[in-house]
């Protein structure tokens, strides 16, 4: 099993997210966030690094476009072999061992208003690839999809000097996974009910 040395926390719901990113930093282990997030942590003194600052890209868009970029996915997804880690030192790619994601509320937005634009806008691009690409690669990476989740992490991180088991990242894939599932799910049955008018049932 490997250590957790690199994390990436982008997260639009902040509970707890602090005191988590407290406790991987006196793990050394290193935060790459941005927007938000990466504001948050700063302002409670926890060390980040943007993360425009390694894909060597600005947010775009008006911040549709984040995190979307081979240097945070292919850290993401690449597995412990020989080709695949001499990939990622030719391009000066670092492994990310921990996805700390929870996306933007689509459904609450769609209950408060009717404005399609900002309904739109809750439609979460980046965070559900962050979360797929995470879960896709649960043999090496640690996927976090929801603040409750922060807890029983925190004690195994503790307990075993920053390793989290198979056990565990198995099941965190499972929620990943299933949550990811139920959101495009949500978002596929709003533009049924606003769109479809029964074209293609």
């Amino acid at each position: 099993m490997t250590r957790v040395k690199t994390a990436l926390i982008s997260v639009y719901v902040k509970t707890g997210i602090v005191e988590f990113a407290k406790l991987l930093h006196r793990l050394n282990v290193e935060i790459i966030s941005s927007g938000g997030t990466a504001a948050l942590l700063k302002k409670n003194k926890i060390p980040v690094k943007q993360i425009s600052s390694v894909t060597g890209s600005p947010e775009m868009l008006d911040g549709r476009v984040k995190t979307l970029h081979p240097k945070i996915h292919a850290g993401i997804l690449a597995k412990n072999t020989k080709k695949h880690l001499a990939e990622l030192k030719k391009h000066g790619i670092k492994q990310i061992d921990l996805v700390v994601v929870n996306l933007y509320p689509f459904m609450q937005t769609a209950a408060s208003t009717k404005n399609l634009e900002k309904i739109i806008e809750e439609i979460d691009i980046g965070g559900v690839a962050l979360l797929r690409a995470g879960a896709k690669n649960f043999e090496r990476v640690t996927v976090i999809c929801q603040p409750i989740q922060y807890t029983a992490i925190t004690q195994e991180l503790i307990s075993s000097n920053g390793v989290v088991s198979n056990n565990t990242r198995e099941n965190l894939a499972i929620e990943a996974f299933s949550l990811t599932a139920g959101y495009d799910s949500l978002i596929s049955n709003f533009f049924w009910e606003k769109f479809s008018k029964g074209k293609f049932a």
